[in-house]
């Protein structure tokens, strides 16, 4: 704490700092008086310094993954030909939506198989069972639902499948079909052109729920043993802007390159410029932390070597040189230099922090 009021009092000497007393800011300049009107128009709010619960975290390299419970691969199950592409990577799409129409030789034989059969059975349904045999009705029938299933395990759905029987014309037997969107989201990937042959498994699209990505960061063990799940956590690529989550899995196996062990966290939304593939650092809290006084980090600014807050004092409002700790997302400790039930400034620090230079260099000239 001396060391604090010493660092003050060089400031005042050496004029870097206004005196708090109302003669020596007329004879030294500083920041001019304001209402809380002029404050509140500059975008300089204040608030009571208060008591954050602030926890210890372990800072580790990571990388943002897709949520793979949330992520779809869209693939045929016959080989087939592209015709058509009705959804473009990064589009949103609905569950149920047109992807792709592919068109297959396998298809049209199983088209025509199952029209066939379902002729067949409708006729044996109108002679009924008094005029034709039983076993010639269980054939048919099951004939019927042999082809009706093949078409479906080909890749026809039974909305797809119910239009072709309705039409019950041979002729519409192309083997074309449309693969859909098995879930909603956003496509991730669209590798391919139409015209191309493809093979049964081959994915064509990846459709994936942003609004809960993943973030798999590496852990030595002994620390990812501390962890547990749903702890909170949180994920930044420029250390500046942090996005809220929380640890949802800790990996069994680890990897035998690094020898690290992955945890998995999930963050809380997609409103963030997180994409799959990048690099992050994340913030892991394994212990519940303690209160501590603190202000929002935006309060404390450095000014001529020194870390302060602006206090308020009627119209009037000062530097006062804080002592700071640690910083927890948004928060910073305040060690010396403030109590609890301080009004500091929170918002609009950096403006203060420009008027007050601006006038030390008027007063140089």
């Amino acid at each position: 704490m001396n060391r604090l009021f010493s660092r003050f009092f060089i400031l005042c000497l050496l004029g870097s700092v206004p005196a708090f007393a109302e003669e020596a800011h007329e004879e030294e300049g500083g920041i001019p008086p304001m209402s809380v009107v002029q404050r509140q128009a500059m975008g300089i709010l204040t608030q009571p310094v208060s008591s954050q619960l602030l926890v210890d975290e372990v800072i580790a390299p990571a990388e943002v993954t897709v949520n793979r419970y949330r992520t779809a691969e869209v693939t045929p199950r016959i080989s087939a030909q592209i015709i058509q592409r009705h959804a473009r990577m990064g589009e949103t799409v609905k569950k149920g939506q047109k992807l792709v129409t592919l068109s297959s030789v396998e298809m049209a034989e199983a088209q025509g198989q199952l029209l066939i059969a379902d002729k067949e059975w409708q006729r044996v349904q109108r002679l009924g069972r008094k005029v034709v045999s039983e076993k010639r009705y269980v054939a048919a029938q099951v004939s019927r639902q042999q082809a009706y299933a093949k078409v479906l395990a080909f890749g026809m759905t039974q909305a797809q499948v119910k239009a072709l029987l309705k039409q019950g014309d041979v002729s519409r037997a192309t083997g074309t079909f449309d693969l859909l969107s098995p879930q909603a989201g956003t496509v991730f990937s669209d590798d391919f052109v139409i015209g191309r042959v493809v093979q049964p498994g081959q994915v064509l699209m990846e459709i994936s729920d942003e609004s809960r990505l993943w973030v798999e960061a590496k852990l030595a063990a002994e620390v990812a043993g501390r962890i547990e799940t749903g702890t909170s956590a949180r994920v930044s690529s420029d250390e500046r802007e942090w996005v809220s989550g929380k640890v949802v899995q800790i990996h069994r196996r680890m990897d035998e390159t690094t020898r690290t062990l992955a945890v998995r966290i999930e963050l809380d939304s997609n409103q963030s410029s997180l994409r799959p593939g990048q690099f992050v650092k994340s913030a892991i809290a394994p212990t519940a932390g303690k209160p501590v006084m603190a202000v929002p980090s935006e309060a404390v600014v450095l000014l001529q070597g020194d870390y302060v807050v602006f206090k308020p004092e009627g119209e009037e409002i000062h530097p006062a040189p804080v002592e700071h700790g640690v910083t927890r997302g948004n928060w910073t400790e305040i060690k010396a230099g403030l109590t609890l039930g301080d009004e500091v400034v929170t918002q609009g620090a950096y403006v203060l922090k420009s008027l007050l230079l601006k006038s030390m260099i008027g007063d140089s000239d």
